[in-house]
């Protein structure tokens, strides 16, 4: 068995998360799918886990399953999944602010890596096309998507939102409004 010194310390970050959540250790092993005494080692970090039982542990405590492997030693933190580890480990944000900060920051990091590509498709077809329609790419590329009068970051924000709390539902019509614009219509072709 591995000593405590010898593994990271995921075991009081789990503890740390489970007791911002205020939930016993019994409950966290239910939700997690493992075991309580289990658990309790994880947490004493007498034993390591596994990939799986990490991301079954993410996923019960409401945490991305990145953060979960940086702060366990799987993930390199190249990729920005330090900025997940600190906002899962801040204990002045609620758990759904700790999730509105982690799917806005991974939006903006997908968003800037399609941004990445369509600069470099427009830098392609710019070589191809003439120079107004290259430039009208290029533009494109390098903004983003915008709101009407908005910039990119609210396009990304809006999107965030939407994603969040689902379409909206579609505007309804009074009938009243439909019968003047049956009216209308029979006017027109009167």
């Amino acid at each position: 068995m591995a000593t405590p010194k010898d593994l990271p310390d995921v075991g009081g970050f789990i503890r740390d998360l489970r007791r911002n959540a205020k939930i016993s250790l019994r409950q966290l092993a239910e939700q997690a799918g493992v075991s309580n005494p289990y658990l309790s080692q994880i947490e004493r970090g007498l034993r390591k886990p596994s990939a799986e039982v990490l991301q079954q542990l993410a996923s019960a405590l409401r945490v991305s399953t990145p953060a979960m492997y940086l702060r366990a030693g799987l993930l390199d933190d190249k990729e920005g999944h330090g900025v997940l580890a600190a906002i899962a480990v801040d204990a002045d944000l609620t758990m759904a602010q700790k999730q509105s900060l982690s799917q806005i920051y991974e939006t903006f990091r997908r968003e800037n890596t399609r941004l990445t590509e369509a600069q470099a498709e427009a830098e392609a077809a710019q070589a191809d096309q003439p120079a107004s329609q290259a430039a009208d790419l290029a533009n494109v590329a390098a903004t983003g998507p915008t709101t009407v009068g908005g910039t990119p970051t609210e396009a990304v924000l809006e999107s965030v939102a939407v994603t969040e709390a689902g379409t909206a539902p579609a505007p309804s019509t009074s009938i009243p409004q439909k019968k003047k614009a049956a009216e209308a219509a029979e006017e027109e072709t009167s």
